[in-house]
């Protein structure tokens, strides 16, 4: 997806975490997928939706996104993200 780039950072049996970069001005389009996501914003600024509620995340926010909830997120600063999502998506394994 265009203004974000993403590398697995640990893969374990139940889960994987991720390293997310946005770039400001992009948006993640409304989603939703069976993973339940755990994340924190490293650095910059997000508005983001879970569901019917719009969070702003600034450093050290946390959320959860339960699986199968819509979701979507506006980047309003470059951002570095962590992100844990269980059970592990095959799609985000390394080739």
């Amino acid at each position: 997806m265009q203004g974000v780039t993403m590398r697995p950072v640990a893969l374990g049996e139940k889960g994987n975490l991720c390293e997310f970069r946005l770039l400001k001005g992009h948006r993640l389009p409304s989603h939703r997928h069976p993973y339940e996501q755990t994340g924190t914003l490293v650095s910059g600024k997000l508005n983001f939706r879970i569901e019917n509620t719009w969070h702003l995340a600034e450093p050290g926010d946390g959320w959860s996104v339960p699986a199968n909830a819509e979701h979507e997120v506006e980047v309003l600063e470059d951002s570095v993200v962590l992100e844990m999502f269980n059970p592990g998506r095959p799609d985000y394994l390394p080739e």
